[in-house]
């Protein structure tokens, strides 16, 4: 804490010593205390585009992916030169969990039905299964598709699906609610456009 204030200080008194317009210092002191508020800040995680048709994007910021993922009413916002899909498949890899957490049918089951009510989509059935010694499976079948999970309570690892259609889910209020009951140490995302606009209608 003490770094932090010394740095933010240090930058105050450069802004100050700096021959640059009002306006210039305070947008350049303003990107300062931003990154200290937030170290992994950027404008959106990569996308990649392969020949075979598929819209990839991936992160490995829980925090910088949250905030993409819940800029604006689609949930998953789409490029400027980024076709339109049917749906969107995100798929969510949860390292060093509570491996309580993840052990039973129970609490895997409400943490994920949870998960879709939060992001406000239509629930329609779920099914759970708990394996022994290790592991639930189960899915959430939800009007706009599905969300899926896969646990290995041994490891501490979930394998999570969402999946869904249309602009009314926000699935970064389902994400918002595994990490609270999963409590995972660190998160990879892969979002795969599914049902390209050009490949359907082609």
């Amino acid at each position: 804490m003490a770094t932090t204030i010394f740095i933010l200080v240090s930058a105050c008194l450069c802004a100050a010593l700096v021959p640059m317009s009002a306006p210039r210092r305070m947008a350049w002191f303003d990107r300062i205390v931003r990154r200290f508020q937030k170290s992994d800040i950027v404008a959106s995680p990569p996308r990649i585009k392969n020949d075979a048709g598929w819209q990839l994007i991936h992160s490995e910021s829980a925090d910088t992916f949250n905030d993409w993922l819940g800029k604006d009413s689609e949930g998953l916002p789409f490029g400027p030169d980024e076709a339109p899909s049917l749906g969107s498949h995100l798929l969510v890899e949860l390292f060093g969990c509570d491996k309580d957490a993840l052990k039973t049918e129970e609490v895997v089951g409400k943490a994920m039905t949870d998960a879709a009510h939060h992001s406000e989509a239509t629930v329609v059935a779920d099914s759970f299964h708990e394996f022994k010694p290790w592991g639930v499976s189960g899915a959430v079948i939800i009007q706009e598709s599905h969300y899926t999970i896969h646990t290995w309570p041994e490891h501490g690892y979930a394998a999570v699906d969402l999946f869904y259609c249309g602009g009314t889910v926000h699935v970064d209020k389902a994400v918002d609610v595994l990490r609270e009951r999963f409590r995972p140490q660190r998160i990879k995302f892969l979002v795969v456009r599914r049902g390209v606009q050009s490949e359907v209608e082609g």
